[in-house]
């Protein structure tokens, strides 16, 4: 079987599936946890000391992953190739003292995470989830994937200037869920209920990462069903396309004999400028690349070798030429869904990619049978960035940004062509094979 024809419609399938089990970043390395598992690899504790068997392991820590296959003979000095992704999504978190209301409309007061599109999480029935700390210091994850919560939109009666100077949002006032009537809002009540929920006892949790979700599933949409409408696109379809790709790797025939250690590095806090302790901004990856070299009787110049042979994707979603919106785009780059992943590049370092990374990519694709298109911003607007020139800058890494092409990026549900994800699942294995 070539490398081309690995993946095909099952993997958007089941990514699918995957985007409907993960509605926060612990959901989601979670699953990824548990593909890996099922493709042979199991996880490694950071306050442990690491061995230097072959074979594939993993690092869990809050709402980020890192995973790495390590081949058979493999040298202190072998080069890395990293799949980077992020976890997180824009949406609406829930804040410390979240039981708040008034005028008879019971509430839950919440933060604005990253940069989402306001106005697509108005009128959507709404789930919560998250991670929730009990008191022994252990972890809980918490999904309530039912309609619990909905931010209500003014009536256009009380409010006639949205038809002429369109919807103005105060992101203290306007956003916050209603969740149930009565006046008698008391602290403690919607912990209360997740506790109820989950089976815990009460006065068990000490803390809570919790967000809201839109619970309408993922979807297939169009006249051929060739379009897929789903949450968390953005950039959880990179961290399932990453998952696939490195498990398939793992498992095949030539895994034992692989030139480089694939890896995933699914980081958290993308949308907020990854500066964590599970951000691409902080040590997590550095030190698991450095520890894995080190647990294979590796030197300092060892390691040394190994980061200036390694190459890392960065894949997070971009923009699709919008057909409605063309001139916001670059006029000679009009990225089409549907064609393949995009290669991203911004001369001002926004994104980390450059001609030699352009030469990596485009052999990964050829070697796939991918096609493949170029993205680069309008001059006349802001270009975005991604979690590639910080991982370039902090570990000296070489990488290149690339990604799948959607619409809607940043709203409660996003839209990509069908066969994209797979597309780019394909061109993940051949560059991780190498």
């Amino acid at each position: 079987m070539s490398t081309s024809q690995r993946f095909d419609r099952g993997h958007t399938d089941d990514l699918m599936s995957f985007l409907a089990a993960s509605p926060s970043p612990y959901h989601a390395v979670a699953n990824a946890a548990e593909r890996l598992e099922k493709a042979g690899f199991h996880q490694v504790a950071e306050t442990d000391a690491w061995d230097g068997t072959h074979g594939g392991k993993y690092v869990l820590r809050g709402g980020a992953i890192i995973a790495w296959y390590v081949p058979e003979g493999a040298a202190p000095y072998t080069p890395f190739r990293i799949v980077g992704a992020h976890t997180d999504s824009p949406n609406l978190r829930v804040k410390p003292l979240p039981d708040t209301g008034a005028h008879g409309w019971r509430q839950v007061a919440v933060e604005i995470y990253g940069g989402p599109l306001m106005n697509s999480w108005l009128d959507r029935d709404l789930g919560l989830a998250g991670r929730l700390t009990l008191r022994d210091g252990s972890s809980r994850l918490v999904n309530i994937d039912r309609p619990l919560l909905r931010v209500p939109q003014l009536a256009i009666h009380l409010d006639r200037s949205v038809s002429t100077e369109g919807l103005k949002l105060d992101k203290q006032r306007h956003l916050q869920p209603v969740w149930g009537l009565g006046d008698d809002v008391r602290d403690g009540d919607l912990i209360a209920f997740l506790e109820h929920e989950t089976g815990l006892p009460a006065g068990e949790v000490a803390g809570w990462d919790l967000m809201v979700h839109s619970v309408e599933p993922p979807a297939y949409l169009g006249r051929d069903q060739e379009l897929v409408a789903a949450p968390r696109m953005d950039n959880l379809l990179s961290v399932h396309a990453g998952t696939a790709a490195l498990a398939a790797v793992a498992t095949g025939p030539g895994a034992g004999e692989l030139p480089y250690i694939p890896v995933l590095a699914a980081f958290d806090h993308e949308e907020n400028g990854s500066q964590s302790d599970t951000g691409a901004d902080g040590p997590l990856l550095g030190g698991v690349l450095e520890r894995s070299v080190f647990a294979r009787g590796g030197s300092y110049e060892d390691r040394a070798r190994a980061f200036a042979g390694t190459i890392c994707l960065s894949s997070d979603t971009g923009h699709a030429v919008h057909p409605n919106y063309a001139e916001r785009h670059d006029p000679t780059h009009h990225p089409r869904a549907g064609g393949g992943p995009i290669l991203k590049v911004n001369v001002n370092n926004r994104y980390a990619t450059d001609g030699s990374g352009r030469a990596v990519f485009t052999a990964a694709c050829e070697k796939a049978g991918v096609p493949f298109q170029s993205f680069v911003s309008n001059n006349s607007m802001p270009c975005g960035t991604t979690i590639g020139p910080i991982t370039a800058a902090r570990h000296g890494i070489r990488t290149v940004d690339i990604g799948v092409a959607i619409l809607s990026m940043h709203s409660a549900r996003e839209l990509c062509a069908a066969d994209d994800p797979f597309l780019l699942a394909n061109a993940l294995v051949a560059f991780l094979e190498g």
